[in-house]
């Protein structure tokens, strides 16, 4: 039962504890005769409710194959963070990789003397180095 439910038996239960006394026989006993019929029909040895737990027991230990909808339901959260993961690494790499070339150029434009011997004495130029070469 949910709790819609639940309340709405709460309610009527209420009411008519509340009537009882207004009630006429015939009425009372038409209920207790349907009180008994329902409890002739219930199971002996069922309990009145079964805790969640009990229930969400008994399909973990089912085994990972035989009810496919619980693997489904584990690939369906595995899956995603697997994606996010791959993803990240390879956005890691790719950032990674620029770098290493943008240095890697500048490395190289030092190093062949394509600069002139005033831009080493530039103070712009060595923050320019600095913040590209991080």
């Amino acid at each position: 039962m949910n709790t819609k439910e639940l309340n709405i038996a709460y309610k009527v239960r209420h009411a008519l504890n509340e009537n009882l006394d207004a009630l006429p026989a015939a009425t009372v006993e038409r209920l207790a005769s349907a009180r008994k019929i329902a409890l002739s029909k219930k199971k002996s040895g069922s309990p009145l409710h079964r805790p969640a737990l009990e229930n969400r027991l008994a399909v973990s230990t089912g085994g990972f194959f035989r009810d496919p909808l619980p693997w489904l339901a584990r690939m369906g959260l595995v899956l995603p963070v697997i994606v996010l993961i791959a993803g990240l690494t390879g956005i890691y790499q790719v950032e990674q990789q620029r770098r290493i070339s943008e240095t890697a150029e500048i490395d190289a434009g030092v190093l062949s003397d394509e600069l002139p011997l005033s831009a080493y004495l530039d103070h712009g130029f060595n923050a320019f180095l600095a913040d590209r070469g991080d």
